[in-house]
């Protein structure tokens, strides 16, 4: 078991590279399964999330050769079943990106129900309706979703939720059926044009990508590309609050700015400086942190993994502050950790009422996901004291070095082996 171990009290200074865009990667990397070629992917960010997926296309019998640090080439002619392993993939909520990849391949996909952070249930109905407008049918049984079509023919599709997941793969079943697939209510996110993106380089034929209506108009083949990931959103915006909440000045490079502007918004309301350049943003704060009220809503939006991470920098803020988490049911759970610190936060349902106090205290605490996990490193360096994370396996499924990353930037961070104890049974 690692832990992390966090001196806070440091301003983070310097600059700090953006790594490719975790939420894209765990869809582009079964999009692969698409080609009827050979794929290059690069700006693929080392994170636990991303391996594993690795992994499932190489246990399917794809050909991955990694080449440098960040990129792969995924050769998929090789795949040789429809069903995905099952303990590799019942760990992330990435894995049912299969489904719709296997279902435009194959026609057939099995694969577990959705995995990840555990803040919400997370009902794949949306994902189905899209499948059976497509001509699929499907079964639920011992927790696998099991999908399949004689022909995928093209349809519209309306989602009742705006959904990124159902959004990505229903894309990514379309992309290969017969005929034109409309896609009505359709999330935004930058990593839905992303996956657009990439399918449009290997010939396909995606429209409307970045609005509510997406259409598909499908193909019987897609060649081999070279294709580079996005830069991650919520990586850079965590850097961001990083620096916010540390009083720094810090140079996020990598990054889109057009993609930050929801959350670049939201810190200069709290009175933090933010320079936008070509590829870069530049966070600076000298004074206190103002009040300010903050409500999740899909792109372009404030994004709900950003949630946590500002909602450890408005503990130390002046007056209160109100959230309202309007995407998960149960994505609060983190608080009692922050209350550890010394932050003074209620909830009730959706919401969490804020009382900025002057300053946090170390204490031992857990990533209980994620971004969870992200939102206890920035209290972490804010905090005064030695501040100990444990359960960081949750942070380091979306954040690449991060531990090299902050030191960097001058924070006082150090991942420390602790070993397990075994205790005696009882005789």
């Amino acid at each position: 078991m690692d832990k992390f171990v966090i001196n806070g009290g440091r301003r983070l200074t310097g600059e700090v590279q953006i790594s490719g865009a975790k939420n894209a990667a765990v869809a582009i990397i079964p999009a692969a399964i698409l080609s009827d070629g050979v794929c290059r992917i690069e700006n693929i960010p080392n994170i636990t999330d991303v391996s594993s997926i690795i992994h499932i296309l190489q246990d399917m019998g794809a050909k991955i050769r990694t080449v440098g640090r960040s990129a792969i080439e995924i050769d998929s002619s090789t795949v040789s079943t429809c069903v995905a392993p099952y303990e590799l993939a019942r760990h992330i909520r990435g894995s049912y990106y299969l489904l719709g990849a296997l279902l435009g391949r194959f026609h057939h996909a099995v694969v577990t129900m959705p995995g990840g952070c555990n803040f919400g249930v997370r009902p794949i109905d949306q994902h189905l309706k899209g499948f059976a407008a497509l001509g699929a049918s499907y079964s639920l049984e011992g927790g696998m979703v099991d999908v399949s079509a004689e022909e995928l023919t093209g349809n519209s599709v309306y989602l009742d939720v705006v959904s990124v997941g159902a959004t990505m793969n229903i894309m990514l079943a379309a992309v290969r059926a017969k005929g034109t697939t409309v896609i009505e209510n359709a999330a935004k996110e930058p990593h839905i044009v992303d996956l657009a993106n990439f399918l449009n380089s290997m010939g396909a034929d995606v429209r409307g990508a970045g609005t509510d209506v997406i259409k598909i108009y499908g193909c019987s083949y897609l060649r081999g590309t070279t294709y580079s990931i996005i830069p991650d959103q919520i990586e850079a915006g965590t850097y961001m609050v990083a620096a916010a909440a540390t009083s720094g000045d810090v140079l996020v490079k990598n990054v889109i700015p057009k993609h930050l502007e929801s959350i670049s918004a939201k810190l200069e309301e709290m009175g933090v400086t933010i320079e936008e350049f070509d590829d870069a943003v530049r966070v600076t704060r000298s004074g206190s942190l103002n009040k300010c009220n903050i409500k999740t809503l899909p792109h372009p939006g404030f994004p709900t993994d950003m949630q946590p991470q500002i909602a450890a920098l408005l503990s130390t803020a002046k007056g209160t502050s109100i959230i309202n988490e309007s995407v998960w049911d149960n994505r609060f759970r983190y608080v009692e950790e922050l209350k550890r610190m010394g932050a003074q936060i209620s909830v009730d349902g959706r919401l969490a009422v804020i009382e900025g106090v002057d300053h946090l205290n170390a204490a031992p605490v857990k990533a209980t996901d994620l971004r969870a996990g992200a939102a206890m490193l920035i209290a972490a360096l804010a905090a005064r004291g030695t501040t100990q994370i444990e359960d960081i396996q949750h942070i380091e499924r979306g954040y690449e070095d991060v531990v090299e990353k902050l030191c960097s930037l001058g924070a006082d961070i150090k991942r420390v082996h602790v070993p397990e104890v075994t205790v005696p049974c009882a005789i």
